[in-house]
């Protein structure tokens, strides 16, 4: 097959035989090896030139996919066998709040037990460049980036925004909140120190909200400062989200007339894809897209 591809993408005996390091004698004796193994003509040959027949226009064609194939089998097995324990390395939004996630790691786990998985969260930027930098196969992440092609951009769904607040302010009695409900209190975003900044820009400049951020490390805290008072937690539906802790309420949170929404996605690097990344983003997906059909 390889023999036989190279001669067409060449279009001469001559420059293939070179190509692949043999002679130019060997590798016509292989092709009629070939075309008598077949018992059809592929190349039919006029004096100094050849043309390819049309069985020989479709043995090409599979040919050339099942030698890509092939080649990647080989790398795969190679990157294998050389790691001596297979990892995946997992990132997810500090923010993130939802169920599946935890789900899919137990299934990834029971299917592909050889696989060892380890978990980070972070803010968007952070989660991206761990990514960018090697230090993440996969992240769970809402885009806020034109889609590169250096990457696996692998859309999981479109989520619903909602704030959480507490009972306690006369706010949480509407059944759905705007921007300008919320203008007079504090919102409350997750994140590390060092990205305060960067999250703030983000949901003034592209969300639109505005007055007083206040900033929690994680979400547990963020949600204790909502049941104290301190104001709104923005939150998305990725997934099934667990149930307001007492004395708090989740309503949807919309511009104009309709609810806002963020595009969530796994990310990977397209040269450091593998079959367990794949295999993990699809069943993430699997697992989302059901739970919200289910919604």
């Amino acid at each position: 097959m390889k023999y036989f591809v190279t001669i067409i993408d060449c279009n001469s005996f001559t420059e293939a035989a070179e190509q692949m390091y043999i002679s130019q004698s060997a590798i016509s004796q292989q092709m009629q090896a070939l075309e008598k193994e077949l018992g059809v003509e592929l190349i039919h040959r006029e004096k100094r030139k050849f043309r390819v027949t049309p069985a020989g226009e479709y043995f090409y064609r599979q040919a050339r996919g099942i030698l890509a194939q092939t080649e990647q089998i080989k790398k795969e097995t190679i990157r294998l066998g050389q790691d001596r324990e297979l990892q995946l390395k997992l990132g997810y939004l500090r923010c993130y709040s939802g169920l599946e996630l935890h789900q899919v790691v137990g299934e990834f786990s029971s299917i592909y037990p050889e696989v060892e998985i380890s978990i980070v969260n972070g803010t968007h930027e952070e989660l991206y460049h761990g990514l960018k930098n090697g230090e993440i196969d996969l992240v769970l992440n809402d885009q806020r980036r034109a889609f590169s092609d250096e990457y696996v951009n692998y859309e999981l769904l479109k989520c619903g925004c909602f704030i959480e607040i507490s009972t306690k302010n006369p706010i949480s009695q509407k059944e759905i909140v705007t921007m300008d409900d919320l203008r007079q209190i504090s919102c409350i975003l997750i994140s590390s120190r060092d990205q305060q900044n960067t999250e703030q820009e983000h949901y003034q400049n592209t969300l639109g909200f505005s007055g007083n951020f206040l900033f929690a490390e994680n979400l547990e805290e963020g949600r204790l400062m909502v049941v104290g008072g301190r104001g709104f937690l923005p939150v998305e539906s990725v997934g099934t989200l667990p149930q307001p802790l007492p004395n708090v309420r989740r309503l949807p949170l919309y511009r104009g007339d309709r609810q806002i929404e963020k595009n969530y996605c796994a990310f990977w690097k397209k040269e450091a894809g593998n079959y367990y990344i794949e295999e993990f983003a699809a069943i993430l997906h699997k697992s989302l897209v059901g739970k919200t059909q289910q919604q």
